[in-house]
């Protein structure tokens, strides 16, 4: 029996109706079972790739990515996996279109949705905004296809928002997993996920939030650490408390990295920006004041420059369970002595890790193409065993 079968087997025993024809925002909308059905489908669709398999669910259609901040990782990612699954990926270069002369957020969904079977976007830079024009989108192009007006709804994947960043976290949480042997051995783990100091300001909270909302949830006992004045969004520290009751599991915050870093078995040292600063940030931009944005940035790469200190050095890194913790980043990191004079994590510890660093990137196009897969394949089960059993090849050598 093949890898892709079993997990098949397994996808079988899940309550997962609800995802075909839904949409993926924040991991905390998703049940448990339902978060098992990605990472499942995400591995299945890696194994039938490994063995030289077709994975084509799509004979055409179009994989639309909305980018209004910069990337590598996910920009390439949500290209790889809609290339994987069949799909011609478009971008939407706002710049290019007629959003520059004023078009409607409505307009433009349904004007770019005509044969669309899946929109990505990454919306992260302004708190409040990036969820909510992910949400104005997609109620649009539900308009138009209850209207008449698009022949099919397309799927909405949140490649990063103000609030969470769904795809990364679940490539960090698969990655974690297989390192650790199953979910099933990731029970009492302590898991650091602390800010680190950057040379540069105004990086999102997604990606801390992403992981105290996600990893909470499997039983692992997470520590969210950070300079005073450096809070992320309180709803989803309490979502994170929730996800502990239920799970057993313990969160707290503590202002010390180096407690945070004792006898951990994963560390996330990341750079981000402080809630307040954001919600600063969006007002002065709304306002269009330069000049008070401006003054905004000089104040938090001064307040920055106070916790040089908040890195990940070889020093703390012996603080962590058998100085051995697996370090995890989502890349780009900041790195001392290489990329940066001063930055979140020294250029030696970088690269002891380069391997699994980069091992738990490539997880990103899988976790994207799943969550693709499970919202426009009707019956999953079914459709992972036929692409096992054809005899197309990907490629023929």
């Amino acid at each position: 029996m093949s890898k892709t079968t079993k997990l098949a087997r397994h996808l079988e025993t899940l309550h997962i109706n609800n995802m075909y024809k839904n949409d993926f925002y924040w991991t905390w909308d998703k049940t448990d079972e339902e978060l098992d059905a990605i990472f499942t489908v995400a591995d299945a669709l890696r194994d039938l790739r490994e063995r030289n398999k077709s994975t084509r669910i799509f004979d055409s259609g179009l994989g639309i990515s909305i980018f209004r901040d910069n990337s590598t990782r996910t920009r390439f990612s949500f290209a790889s996996a809609c290339n994987l699954l069949g799909l011609e990926e478009q971008v939407l270069d706002e710049k290019v279109s007629q959003i520059a002369h004023g078009e409607t957020v409505r307009e433009t969904a349904n004007m770019v949705s005509f044969m669309a079977d899946v929109i990505g976007i990454r919306d992260d830079m302004f708190i409040g905004e990036g969820h909510k024009y992910q949400k104005t989108f997609i109620d649009a192009c539900e308009y138009g296809y209850r209207h008449g007006i698009l022949e099919q709804r397309p799927t909405l994947v949140n490649l990063q928002c103000d609030v969470d960043h769904p795809t990364q976290c679940m490539a960090d949480m698969l990655h974690v997993i297989h390192q650790f042997g199953g979910k099933e051995n990731l029970k009492g783990k302590k898991v650091a996920m602390t800010w680190a100091y950057s040379p540069s300001y105004g990086k999102p909270l997604s990606v801390p939030q992403g992981v105290i909302g996600l990893f909470t949830r499997f039983g692992m006992d997470v520590t969210l650490a950070y300079p005073e004045g450096y809070e992320v969004m309180e709803d989803v520290v309490k979502i994170a408390e929730e996800n502990c009751r239920k799970s057993g599991a313990h969160f707290k915050i503590t202002h010390d990295m180096k407690e945070a870093f004792k006898d951990a078995d994963i560390v996330y040292p990341k750079s981000w920006a402080p809630f307040k600063a954001m919600e600063e940030r969006t007002r002065l931009y709304q306002k269009g004041d330069k000049a008070g944005i401006d003054a905004l940035e000089k104040k938090l790469l001064e307040q920055n420059a106070e916790h040089k200190d908040w890195a990940c050095t070889e020093e703390m890194m012996k603080l962590t369970k058998d100085g051995k913790a697996l370090y995890l980043h989502c890349l780009p990191a900041d790195i001392t002595g290489l990329s940066c004079k001063e930055g979140e994590v020294d250029n030696s510890v970088f690269d002891r890790y380069l391997d699994p660093l980069y091992k738990q990137a490539s997880y990103k196009p899988y976790i994207i193409a799943a969550m693709i897969f499970m919202a426009q394949v009707k019956d999953p089960v079914s459709k992972l065993l036929e692409l096992d059993a054809a005899d197309t090849k990907r490629k023929n050598s």
